[in-house]
């Protein structure tokens, strides 16, 4: 899977980011949008992810698998344009399993009181 192209609708989310720099660790090749200039996105950029604020549906291709959160309604215009396109889709949660897989990580949770 590493020879395919990510959109990350949300890149700038504080889960979607870390997956996003995971894609990025692994060398994938990937773009991402939010809906607001962050923090996130200006990591994601230095480390050379061309990310966007706004939907800029005509960016997307139908070679591109894109990724997304709960949060994203089918109704992104983003989201839309994929479905168009035929694209594949890929929840967030898969997408860590993908970056994750054959790797070692240590989980911490309850780091802020919830849990």
């Amino acid at each position: 899977m590493s020879e395919e192209k990510y959109h990350f609708i949300g890149v700038g989310g504080a889960g979607m980011s870390v997956v996003a720099q995971l894609f990025v660790a692994r060398g994938w090749e990937l773009t991402g949008s939010d809906q607001n200039e962050s923090y996130n996105l200006d990591k994601l950029r230095n480390l050379g992810v061309k990310c966007w604020v706004g939907t800029q549906p005509q960016l997307i291709t139908s070679e591109m698998t894109i990724v997304y959160s709960s949060a994203i309604r089918p109704s992104n215009p983003e989201f839309a344009a994929g479905k168009a396109a035929g694209c594949r889709f890929m929840h967030r949660s898969q997408a860590l399993a993908l970056a994750a897989a054959d790797r070692k990580f240590v989980a911490v949770a309850g780091a802020h009181g919830k849990t």
